[in-house]
């Protein structure tokens, strides 16, 4: 019974904060009416969800946190806040801190290889290239640096592709 009463919760829980990033996308003019982000550069489609994996609750079914990544009407800055909120919602979610490892198994656990199942970027989004790493709006996977459970530092190599160096754009929570 009490196993039913917490899924209900983190269902909830998903539902409010993908409402809450959809008002709060919507209120600031970045969101375009029915746009999909643009493919990264390089990045080839990923693979469709795994069997299990179920989107975090959303229009038609699916999460809608990441589609504003790597959107042609916003900035890097606009992206690197979208990861984050991601990764709020994770923690939200599953009452836990943050995913661990390599991009690529950060970016699993967001697309749904998690305890519950749920894909809070979907498997298929643009921004995951082929090798399952999220990657930048030039192509670039994004370094994490995990500062606590709680703080994930999240970095794009910027234009030049190529990390640290001056042009890379950082978002510390």
């Amino acid at each position: 019974m009490g196993s039913k009463r917490v899924r209900i919760a983190l269902v909830g829980s998903a539902v409010a904060l993908a409402g809450l990033l959809l008002l709060l996308t919507e209120s600031t003019g970045r969101r375009q009416a029915g746009a999909r982000p643009p493919a990264a550069r390089g990045a080839a489609a990923a693979p469709a969800a795994p069997a299990g994996v179920r989107a975090a609750p959303g229009e038609n079914g699916r999460s809608e946190l990441a589609d504003g990544l790597n959107s042609p009407a916003g900035n890097v800055q606009a992206d690197l806040r979208i990861v984050d909120q991601i990764f709020v919602a994770y923690r939200s979610a599953l009452h836990s801190g943050n995913p661990t490892g390599e991009n690529a198994e950060i970016t699993a656990a967001l697309a749904g290889r998690n305890r519950l199942g749920f894909a809070f970027i979907p498997p298929d989004n643009p921004a995951i290239n082929a090798k399952g790493e999220l990657c930048d709006r030039w192509g670039t996977p994004y370094f994490f640096h995990q500062l606590s459970g709680e703080r994930m530092e999240v970095r794009s190599a910027g234009p030049d592709r190529r990390l640290w160096t001056g042009d890379d754009a950082v978002f510390t929570p």
